[in-house]
């Protein structure tokens, strides 16, 4: 089927749903196969539902009338998406990077939708799905559209490009993150700035934190750059206070003044200073700018501040690779107060790196005094340390639990396969 016929379909019924468990009536199913399930035996079960088509790949799932059969769902699916992204005349906004690219889509989002009508990625539906998912979702009423792109290994960013077609970029930095898939911090960077690959060629507009040089670098060639910082940048911004939340004076570009965010973590500055940019870039008021950051509240146990009876904790357990494990624990160990526990789970897709890695770890909680220190799962548990150990969330819970802890603050941080954030659940 050509792809301008399943346009006209789509059209008509403007759904899309990969997952039966979430088929609403009237959405258009695309049976997508993966390593351990075949779609296509979904078909039926989809129309059954209230599915207006199901996209399938194999003749013999057939419902007449039903059915829509293409060479690959997948490719069905991202050539649809990229028709749809062709409709349009107006800024796409791709962000990358190896930390913060949630949180810091989530503050531009805020920000660009309190004076326009903008799209944008739900949660972290930022792969080879979700990327085309969250493009077909834009309306006609479309004025921006921000779309969140990750990826663990090379490639896969210009893949994203290709139906995506940004017209604008940010990547928030390049760390130690899904080292397996890339094979090191230099291949990160290689596949990161695939990013700006494309916006090299295609006369785009690239944002950079000017306080990061290998962006400067990555940048060489983009035909418009615009900086944002603490230094030297179109932007400018400093750390004016950090606990309990995060609070940031604009000194150069915008007058904001001081934004008291309701973010933990120092290394939350660069994000909230990318939102700020886009925000004069695109012509919103300064009063809005500030509002926006003032109100957003982080969830899905990212940089959350949770105050349970007299303990407050800090969970941050969506996602951690060693960048982002550093920092946030530096940022803990810099809060003034006198009983301090960390709950850290393992870090995942390291690769060959991944012993050295969570010794590394050790080593950076060493250098500080702590009312206690539980690691749970991952390479934790594959050399001795002097710290509580546990082999997942569930036995760290129970731990937890046995306490009693009172005016203590304790910082939750591991990978997704860890669920970190288990240890506090009801």
């Amino acid at each position: 089927m050509q792809i301008e016929t399943l346009y006209k379909i789509y059209q008509q019924h403007p759904s899309v749903q990969t997952d039966t468990r979430k088929l609403k009536s009237g959405d258009i199913f695309f049976a997508l196969k993966g390593d351990s399930f075949n779609g296509n035996t979904f078909a039926k079960q989809a129309i059954d539902s209230g599915a207006v088509y199901a996209v399938i790949d194999q003749a013999a799932f057939e419902i007449p009338g039903k059915t829509v059969l293409v060479d690959d769902v997948l490719t069905a699916l991202q050539q649809l998406a990229k028709h749809h992204r062709q409709q349009f005349n107006i800024p796409f906004i791709a962000i990358t990077g190896s930390n913060g690219k949630t949180t810091t889509k989530e503050l531009i989002h805020a920000v660009l939708s309190s004076s326009y009508k903008t799209y944008t990625t739900d949660g972290n539906l930022n792969n080879h799905i979700g990327v085309p998912i969250t493009i077909l979702k834009i309306k006609s009423d479309a004025e921006l559209a921000v779309i969140e792109m990750g990826a663990n290994h090379q490639k896969e960013i210009t893949s994203y490009c290709e139906y995506a077609m940004p017209t604008h970029g940010l990547i928030t930095n390049c760390g130690k993150a899904h080292l397996e898939g890339f094979g090191g911090v230099e291949g990160v960077r290689k596949g990161k700035g695939e990013l700006f690959d494309y916006l090299k060629k295609n006369n785009g507009t690239a944002f950079i934190m000017s306080d990061y040089d290998y962006l400067d670098e990555m940048s060489i060639g983009i035909s418009t750059i615009i900086k944002y910082g603490t230094t030297d940048a179109a932007i400018e911004g400093n750390i004016s206070q950090s606990a309990p939340f995060l609070s940031v004076n604009i000194n150069k570009g915008a007058s904001t003044g001081n934004i008291k965010t309701q973010l933990v973590g120092d290394y939350n500055l660069p994000n909230v200073l990318a939102a700020v940019t886009l925000g004069k870039h695109f012509g919103v008021a300064d009063e809005k700018i500030k509002a926006s950051l003032e109100n957003y509240t982080p969830s899905n146990s990212r940089s959350q501040l949770i105050e349970k009876d007299s303990n407050k904790i800090i969970l941050d357990a969506y996602n951690a690779n060693p960048s982002s494990m550093k920092s946030a624990i530096e940022n803990f160990s810099r809060l003034q107060a006198d009983n301090k526990v960390l709950m850290l789970g393992g870090m995942a897709e390291l690769g060959e790196e991944s012993l050295n890695e969570h010794k590394g770890i050790v080593e950076l909680i060493s250098q500080t005094s702590w009312k206690a220190v539980v690691l749970v799962g991952g390479d934790f548990l594959q050399f001795k340390h002097p710290f509580i150990s546990f082999a997942n969330a569930t036995e760290a819970k129970e731990w937890l639990r046995q306490q009693h802890f009172e005016n203590t603050h304790l910082l939750i941080k591991g990978s997704r396969s860890i669920q970190m954030e288990k240890v506090i659940s009801n």
